[in-house]
């Protein structure tokens, strides 16, 4: 697809750890269009939350949380050595805080406070207004962006997911067990499914991809197929 050609909306949603982020990045980059993290966004409301003990032992203070809000300014700024975005917290670097098995824990929670997603959808819609967006998350293509014109649901064997967070975090030097992972994925998925604002859900007209065997160049080659048949 050519950059030339009128640009769209892509909205990815689905399970935790499905890889959505790397797969998102990668078809920004290919088709020269802006990647925004949106679980990137929500795990920085999670860890200013816990910096600032609105959550304590893994309880999260809703009205604290909700309290903290107004003080949260989030933006993301291109970082050359990476690729890829950074995310920031009132001009603070969080993108490696962000991602530790404490802030795995309580992203869920934090996610389902209605003032929380209210502002953040709000901030996601604005940054895809002139189209030209790669965005993924839980509720993209029902909540914040229901008129994409392309949306992929993607999803993986928990087991297999577990693998590549584990992976993920002890190459970071992180110590945990394998076992703890596999438990966080599926509380995930039970809580992103079963919370009473923008449960996670796949879209009606979103396509599935299941991306359990599947490398990241296999994943660019279904989804460059289908972008393309839109044109």
């Amino acid at each position: 697809m050519s950059t030339k050609q009128n640009k769209i909306i892509i909205a990815i949603d689905g399970y935790s750890s499905c890889g959505k982020s790397t797969f998102a990045k990668a078809i920004a980059a290919r088709l020269g269009y802006i990647f925004i993290d949106t679980g990137a966004m929500y795990r920085a409301v999670t860890l200013y939350a816990l910096e600032h003990g609105a959550i304590r032992s893994g309880i999260v203070d809703e009205d604290e949380v909700v309290r903290l809000l107004k003080e949260i300014q989030i933006t993301f700024r291109f970082n050359p050595e990476r690729g890829a975005s950074d995310i920031y917290v009132n001009g603070d670097r969080v993108e490696g805080k962000i991602r530790t098995i404490e802030v795995s824990n309580c992203v869920s929670a934090v996610s389902a406070i209605a003032e929380v997603r209210e502002m953040l959808v709000k901030m996601q819609q604005e940054m895809g207004r002139r189209k030209g967006v790669v965005m993924d998350g839980r509720d993209i293509g029902t909540v914040v962006f229901p008129d994409a014109e392309l949306k992929i649901f993607m999803t993986a064997d928990p087991k297999v997911r577990a693998q590549r967070r584990y992976d993920e975090l002890t190459a970071k030097g992180d110590k945990v067990s394998l076992e703890e992972i596999e438990q966080n994925v599926r509380d995930r998925d039970y809580q992103d499914m079963h919370r009473a604002i923008s449960p996670l859900r796949q879209a009606e007209d979103a396509i599935v991809l299941d991306n359990s065997q599947m490398t990241v160049e296999e994943q660019m080659t279904w989804v460059m197929e289908r972008i393309a048949a839109l044109n």
